[in-house]
């Protein structure tokens, strides 16, 4: 049994896709899936892409994926990898497939010296809890998560008041 681990190409986009539906679904949030197979390969493989995605194998079938891309630290002056999703198929759990994903990226950090890697996870979702505290991830209590979507984002933009700003 090999596992392989290797950077997504333009091809995988509808792989990448049918992954997210059945990370979305074990998440019970399939019904917030609006995302298209044109929007991730304009993502992940346009001219200037600002995610990445790396996918691993099993004996060459597709068990999970990784998708992250870079945030930044003001405190520490420096990007670290923001892990967005992290999804390995139910028949293919507890290979060891997840950690070599982490592991994967921990390696990039290291290499392109990011002080961090991070990623959130659902309160519920308690296998995945034992398994990020198994690999030493602590989590961060004192932080409170924070989004602004749909009708709330178009009243922040002010749409009814536009101040005078430039965003280039």
């Amino acid at each position: 049994m090999t596992l392989t681990i290797r950077k997504a190409e333009a091809p995988d986009a509808s792989l990448i896709l049918t992954f997210i539906r059945e990370l979305a679904a074990y998440e019970r949030l399939a019904h917030e899936v609006d995302a298209t197979e044109e929007d991730l390969s304009a993502a992940l493989f346009g001219p200037q892409p600002r995610v990445f995605a790396d996918i691993a194998e099993w004996d060459g079938e597709p068990a999970g994926f990784a998708l992250w891309f870079y945030n930044f630290s003001t405190f520490r002056g420096r990007h670290g990898i923001y892990l967005e999703d992290l999804f390995v198929r139910p028949d293919f759990r507890s290979k060891g497939i997840g950690k070599a994903l982490l592991q994967h990226l921990a390696r990039r950090c290291l290499a392109e010296k990011l002080p961090r890697l991070e990623w959130w996870v659902l309160d519920w979702n308690e296998p995945a809890l034992r398994f990020y505290r198994s690999i030493g991830a602590a989590p961060m209590d004192e932080w409170t998560v924070q989004r602004v979507t749909g009708e709330a984002l178009e009243r922040l933009a002010g749409r009814a008041f536009a101040p005078r700003t430039s965003i280039e």
